[in-house]
């Protein structure tokens, strides 16, 4: 028999405050043996991370766990705090969904990954330096040792999740639990990570314990897989086998839940809403006492580009390519040099008055609905807020306006005295969506809109989109580096690296013959796209439909 690792059997974990109990993980039972990658999957709030917390007891102080969760031997449930200080970070260690919130911004890479080798392991000076480096070199951080005073400020978000990885490995753990490391990056970054993960994990022996929504990666990755749903798990197997023959309804659409189709086409006639031509954004490089300038970041590089009414241009590139910074330029909203053609005017010179009755037809939605929606505000006053800057169109009463988004967005008008975190994801996306939208506007940025949410909303949100630009002939600037989303939505692709435009085209032509080699690696990593004997490429689907 397999030795396992980690048995969890029968866990249930509840929540109680303000008098009410939420029932979070329902006998929930699973193994992860020596050597294997098992996945947990489900929507958000099916109780992936809940479970995972559990296995060393990192819940709160108003959780209530029934059940067993044992390490080799050793019980976790009620265990000991000695003995669960020994075992964390030593025998099982952490990476978590976001580096930056969890490393510390005030303290050096070195300080902190020595902090748990001191504390496990009694390692100072020299020769905890040394260990530090080794780390370091062996998740892949270059020059090493001249990084060890960086801060986490100072590194990109694939590296910081790199310090993460050697931090979890710092005492050898047995067992490493991965909770979304790789959501909030790149597409190449991602499968750089997926990689490191998997040789770390055959070099130290290690089991990994996977937790995504994102079933692309647990199909390349996972030995076995744990379908969750509303805290229990629907289904559990070999990959390979709940991948080609799900037995739980639950588990089918997930597999199916990926955006399909293609937008509308552009009506003939359409006409320009936005354009540049050879737009420029170079931020200056200033030294000295003088603040003399002694070079540029050169962001975005001499961008040409036309969006009509009812057209969607994907804009997709690793971060720091210019992707953002391309669409605030065109929104003025970073200086940029270069002609800006909004609906017929230049508005690159204009002054802040003349620019704002244009800033009402162009509107941004972000990546993170929760950040960017005001907590101190309901629902109604956020969609509204625009409305007191511009004007309510017609004479109409604000919350007539705002009754009629939230209906055109999938929500109650009823919901409009709620506030934001009385709502999930996918409903606080629609809320911003709302927002952008009362106002009717000409030029929509949607920047990364759905890499936050779980697939099954994602394929909601595209359709929500695709069918308010066709009712309103909306144009879209879509940034986002899930190209299964941009296939779905763009009629357009723009492919930026490092502030240049190096391939643009129609999606079928970016998605079905790529021109140069980093695209064909953009689509590779995100895809699972391989080239065909004409030297064009065939797209592996997530399943098998029909058997």
């Amino acid at each position: 028999m397999t030795q396992h690792v980690l048995s969890v059997e029968n866990l249930d974990v509840r929540f109680s405050q303000d008098g009410k109990t939420v029932h979070a993980v329902r006998g929930v039972s699973f193994t992860v043996g020596a050597g294997e990658t098992v996945a947990l999957v489900g929507e958000s709030g099916s109780g992936k991370s809940v479970t995972a917390l559990s296995t060393v007891s990192l819940l709160p102080g108003n959780a209530t766990v029934a059940g067993s969760v044992k390490f080799g031997e050793r019980e976790m449930v009620n265990a000991p705090e000695a003995r669960l200080r020994d075992i964390r970070g030593n025998d099982i260690s952490f990476i978590f969904q976001e580096p930056m919130t969890s490393l510390n911004p005030l303290h050096t890479l070195e300080k902190q990954i020595g902090e748990s080798l001191k504390l496990h392991q009694g390692l100072t000076g020299d020769k905890a330096r040394a260990r530090i480096i080794d780390l370091l070199e062996k998740v892949g951080i270059r020059e090493a040792e001249s990084r060890l005073g960086a801060y986490p400020h100072q590194l990109s978000g694939g590296q910081r999740q790199r310090v993460m990885i050697a931090m979890a490995l710092a005492n050898g753990p047995e067992l490493l639990v991965a909770d979304e490391p790789t959501t909030a990056l790149d597409v190449t970054i991602q499968a750089q990570i997926l990689d490191l993960l998997q040789r770390l994990k055959d070099e130290e022996g290690m089991s990994l314990l996977f937790i995504t929504h994102d079933l692309g990666i647990v199909r390349r990755f996972a030995d076995r897989v744990c379908v969750m749903k509303d805290g229990a798990i629907v289904e559990q197997g070999r990959t390979e086998e709940v991948f080609a023959n799900p037995q739980h309804a639950y588990t089918r659409m997930l597999l199916e839940a990926e955006p399909t189709g293609r937008p509308d086409p552009v009506p003939e006639a359409a006409e320009n809403v936005i354009d540049c031509t050879d737009l420029r954004v170079w931020f200056p490089i200033t030294r000295g006492i003088l603040r003399r300038t002694v070079g540029h970041v050169k962001a975005v590089n001499a961008a040409t580009l036309t969006v009509r009414s009812g057209e969607t241009l994907g804009i997709v590139g690793e971060s720091g390519s210019g992707k953002t910074t391309l669409a605030l330029a065109l929104m003025r909203l970073v200086g940029s040099e270069g002609p800006i053609v909004f609906q017929g005017s230049d508005i690159q010179g204009a002054k802040s008055k003349a620019l704002r009755p244009v800033r009402r037809h162009m509107q941004i939605v972000f990546q993170d609905p929760f950040g960017s929606l005001s907590p101190r505000m309901n629902v109604g006053q956020i969609i509204a807020e625009g409305l007191g800057v511009h004007g309510v169109p017609d004479g109409r009463a604000p919350q007539d306006l705002v009754a009629e988004m939230l209906s055109e967005v999938g929500l109650d008008p009823a919901m409009a005295d709620r506030y934001p975190h009385e709502f999930s994801g996918g409903q606080r996306q629609r809320i911003a969506i709302a927002r952008a939208m009362i106002l009717r506007p000409r030029l929509v940025v949607l920047d990364e809109p759905t890499s936050a949410l779980d697939m099954t909303v994602q394929v909601q949100i595209v359709d929500l989109l695709r069918g308010l630009q066709r009712k309103y002939g909306l144009a879209y600037l879509f940034i986002s580096h899930d190209l299964r989303v941009v296939r779905a939505m763009a009629h357009k692709v723009i492919v930026m690296k490092q502030g240049d435009i190096v391939e643009s085209g129609s999606g079928t032509e970016i998605f079905e013959a790529p021109k140069t080699e980093y695209t064909r690696a953009l689509l590779a990593a995100a895809l699972n796209i391989t080239p065909d004997a004409e030297g064009g490429s065939v797209v592996v689907p997530l399943r098998r439909r029909g058997g």
